[in-house]
């Protein structure tokens, strides 16, 4: 029965959903972890609540956590974004238990340098971002050269720090959908988080023009699969209520669940 009632739940919400491009991990735009080309609208403000697997955090969480966020593309080439993940502290000796009492605190951004199809029709977008960038200035380990915006302290707080690069083309396929291909390098130096290297990814948004529920149901997917720079994970993400109300759903490894929900407004 209840696996009936949940089926039912996701065939109903997969049925009046459209695709979304948010990244539950970090509260930007995206894929799933990996990050992309891709913007939202101009003055589009986002805030959403993210539940995360430990092997979807960096190794300064040893344990499933939460995560909230609020994002606003101020322009459609400029997107900032605020992110706080919760941490358990405890001090058993004292009688406190380990509970989630403190957060860690993250800033991010996106700049648009290349719009799809300026020059050609085949050139692609082009995106230059950072994640919790200069974190690490008070908190580095001066012994080993840690300071600096480049977050690589194993004692500092720049936990999710990551720069990149990003370029995404989409293919339209007629009467069946389009597919987002994405490529991106990725570094910082920090240990307990490795992203250095490039990362690969695709999604693909059916549109098929059959009549059907079933045809139609299949139309509101919108399928994700990437490597970014450190696993491989896959996933989907779907919004409804007239695209005010995401969700993204992860297997991060492939295997280990995460996802959250987010609220979107568009300011104008």
């Amino acid at each position: 029965m209840k696996k009936k009632r949940f089926l039912f739940i996701l065939l109903a919400l997969l049925y009046a959903t459209q695709s979304t491009r948010a990244q539950y991990v970090y509260g930007t735009t995206g894929l799933l972890h990996m990050p992309t080309a891709d913007m939202q609208r101009d003055k589009t403000f986002l805030c959403g609540a993210s539940y995360l697997d430990v092997a979807a955090t960096p190794a300064h969480w040893n344990y499933n956590t939460f995560n909230y966020y609020i994002n606003i593309t101020i322009f459609p080439w400029l997107e900032i974004g605020y992110t706080c993940t919760l941490h358990k502290i405890g001090l058993p000796a004292y009688g406190y238990s380990y509970k989630f009492r403190n957060q860690d605190r993250q800033f991010s951004g996106r700049l648009r340098l290349w719009k799809e199809g300026w020059w050609k029709p085949w050139t692609p977008q082009i995106v230059i971002g950072a994640n919790d960038p200069g974190t690490n200035d008070m908190l580095g380990n001066p012994d080993k050269d840690d300071y600096g915006i480049t977050g690589v302290g194993e004692l500092g707080n720049g936990h999710w720090n990551r720069y990149y690069l990003a370029a995404t083309k989409h293919f339209a396929f007629e009467r069946t959908g389009e597919l987002g291909i994405h490529l991106a390098y990725v570094y910082n130096k920090r240990r307990d988080y490795h992203l250095n290297g490039p990362a690969v990814g695709a999604n693909f948004q059916f549109a098929m023009q059959h009549e059907g529920w079933g045809y139609q149901l299949l139309n509101r997917l919108n399928l994700m699969a990437e490597y970014d720079s450190r696993t491989v994970n896959c996933g989907l993400g779907v919004s409804f209520w007239k695209d005010y109300i995401c969700a993204v759903m992860e297997l991060t490894e492939c295997r280990h669940f995460s996802g959250g929900i987010l609220f979107r407004v568009h300011l104008k």
